[in-house]
């Protein structure tokens, strides 16, 4: 049999096809271009180009200049975007976060719009590849179907040609292959036909290679083409992808082996699936605008179904903080008789019965505040009147027989304590009634602390104690009312020289950016953790039964801590059961100011002072009053503890 070659298409009338007709002309006869004609170069134009090259050069430095300038404008205008959206989005971020703390209702509908998104994406996205697997499967069936079909007729056409010159081979190929195209409106498949690479018999081939279109072979995978070469008369079939037009399109390539005059080929039938991947599309669509109303439509049942009953709990929470502000009046708004009715009603019930109460105790408050306030200013005349007798009788004791002495002395003690007693209840009563007011004015500390001590001197040397004061500090100003600072130290040194058994009382005095602190320790009896905390009630003693020897009429501390609170200041205690106690004071070095920490810690470890100033300050005061004077610091001095 002759080698049939494949016919070589003629290049000469290609588009863009060099025309070999012209080649030489120069060299065949014809004149080269003169002066003048078309295709003839000047020497002057040449020169004119290489004149004009700087200036070229120059013109492109100024248009790169010009977009660096561009581009660094840009850039600006982005950063200057950039930071004013930061705040934006901050601020849009701690709202949500706010929003998401403070609102029930927001949080529910969120959380429900969240969880059905994330159930509809899933379930979408199931049926999605459900559909998808599904569509594919059955036009893979289909392709493997017809491809075994087309094949068999395609090598049955084959196996009974009988043709002998290349024409008609050619021909017979092609005409062939067009009808396993299915040419046609719609092209049903397409084909791949390509002679198998390194037969030695026959070595010569009638027909090399087709494809339909623009098609090649590289459009075929190369596992397919692998498995189809190492294979007998199996048939293989792989996914991919084909251009038509300006388009790749998704398709199968199912492959064979075809022989013919004793040439192997292999025949790849491409099925198109453009058709499946619309409807795909199609379904996708359909399941996400149904997916995003769904969302919307839960979220807007969510959001009603929330709101009508979170509405009744909110309008309960507005109300409670009305009757904790004192609007004791408000009241629920009460529809139905369902679960959150019978919840508004009890509500309502609650707070009658509180403003009730309330009423009645804000009654008896005032009927016991003016009853205090009225027997207080009644018994002062009669008390004035009784001080005078007991006075005279009392400077008149030294005449009297010793019973009668005695009888005088403890009159006049007694009335003294009454006075003392009747002072504290018009004071209290004052505070009860919101008329203290406080008349403040900058004062040296120091000067307030040094009364106080010297006027406790007698009773310090009385009990036997000393009295020192620790500070580093020489002067300290604060904004203060001096006579109510000077009644709550006065009442916690003489709590400290009553309780302290005989042992040394430490005043410490500290100040730091924006507070000053007191603290007055004693070593005594000390107190539990318990009395400590009701160290200022009224008329509370730790030992009830225990006899007073100062004449205290009980409200000291309660005033003094009365007296701390319009101060803006802390009046605190601390005690342990033999180891005595600590009464700590701390101001605000400003009206107004806020305390961030004491200067001075309420527990002391021990009574040396925070910081390393190379003296101090001490009073101590014994059975003779001392001046105050300056000592160097030592080890075993006592202190008023570190910082809290």
């Amino acid at each position: 049999m002759s080698a049939i070659k494949q016919v070589p298409e003629p290049t000469a009338g290609k588009p863009g096809g060099p025309d070999r007709s012209d080649a030489g002309l120069a060299t065949s006869g014809h004149a080269a271009p003169q002066a003048g004609e078309p295709g003839h170069v000047a020497p002057e134009h040449t020169d004119a180009h290489a004149l004009n090259l700087p200036w070229l050069m120059s013109r492109a430095r100024i248009w790169i200049r010009r977009g660096l300038i561009l581009a660094l404008r840009v850039s600006r205008l982005v950063v200057t975007g950039v930071r004013q959206i930061r705040p934006g989005l901050r601020f849009l971020r701690h709202s949500l976060l706010r929003r998401w703390r403070r609102s029930l209702e927001f949080r529910t509908v969120l959380m429900t719009l969240v969880l059905a998104i994330t159930s509809f994406a899933v379930v979408g996205a199931y049926l999605s590849n459900q559909i998808a697997n599904n569509l594919f499967q059955e036009r893979l069936a289909q392709a493997e179907s017809e491809s075994s079909y087309n094949v068999k007729q395609v090598q049955d056409t084959f196996n009974g040609a009988q043709v002998t010159d290349q024409s008609s081979v050619i021909t017979l190929v092609y005409d062939t292959l067009n009808a396993v195209e299915g040419r046609g409106d719609v092209i049903q498949r397409r084909y791949v036909f390509e002679a198998m690479p390194e037969q030695t018999k026959p070595r010569n081939r009638w027909v090399e290679s087709r494809a339909s279109d623009q098609l090649t072979v590289r459009v075929i995978p190369p596992e397919l083409r692998k498995a189809v070469q190492e294979s007998g008369t199996d048939q293989y079939w792989a996914s991919t992808e084909f251009p038509v037009g300006n388009e790749d399109r998704p398709g199968i390539a199912v492959g064979n082996k075809v022989d013919f005059n004793g040439t192997v080929y292999e025949l790849y039938l491409i099925y198109d699936l453009n058709t499946a991947q619309q409807t795909l599309d199609e379904i996708q669509n359909v399941l996400w605008t149904g997916g995003v109303a769904l969302v919307l439509m839960i979220g807007a049942i969510a959001w009603y179904v929330t709101r009508n009953v979170v509405s009744p709990v909110s309008h309960a929470a507005v109300v409670s903080e009305k009757l904790a502000a004192g609007q004791l009046q408000e009241r629920m708004v009460v529809k139905g008789e369902d679960e959150v009715a019978r919840l508004g009603a009890s509500f309502n019930h609650m707070a009658a019965s509180l403003q009730e109460q309330i009423t009645q105790l804000a009654t008896l408050s005032q009927m016991q505040q003016r009853f205090v306030s009225d027997v207080s200013h009644e018994l002062r005349t009669p008390l004035t009147t009784v001080r005078m007798a007991a006075e005279v009788l009392y400077d008149a004791r030294g005449d009297f027989d010793p019973m009668n002495k005695r009888s005088a002395e403890l009159l006049y003690n007694q009335v003294e304590r009454f006075q003392s007693l009747l002072s504290d209840l018009l004071e209290i009563s004052r505070f009860d009634a919101g008329a203290a007011v406080l008349d403040a004015e900058p004062q040296d500390i120091f000067q307030v602390v040094g009364h106080v001590i010297e006027g406790a001197s007698p009773v310090a040397a009385e009990y036997g104690s000393e009295v020192r004061l620790n500070t580093r500090q020489k002067s300290i100003i604060v904004e203060m009312d001096s006579r109510r600072i000077d009644r709550i130290l006065r009442n916690l040194l003489l709590n400290a020289l009553e309780h302290g058994d005989g042992k040394p009382v430490n005043v410490s005095v500290a100040a730091n950016h924006d507070a000053v602190a007191i603290s007055v320790r004693d070593h005594g009896i000390g107190m539990s953790q318990a009395e400590a905390a009701r160290v200022f009630d009224r008329f509370w003693r730790a030992d009830p039964a225990r006899a007073r020897t100062t004449g205290g009429s009980g409200l000291g501390l309660s005033i003094a801590a009365e007296d701390t609170k319009l101060h803006g200041g802390w009046l605190q205690a601390w005690g342990r059961k033999g180891s005595g106690s600590n009464f700590r004071l701390t101001l605000p070095l400003k009206q107004g100011g806020t305390i961030l920490k004491s200067p001075l810690q309420l527990e002391p470890a021990d009574i040396e002072l925070p910081g390393a100033a190379p003296e101090r300050q001490m009073l101590v005061l014994g059975a003779e009053p001392a001046a105050p004077s300056t000592a160097e610091p030592s080890s075993t001095a006592p202190n008023s503890g570190g910082p809290s």
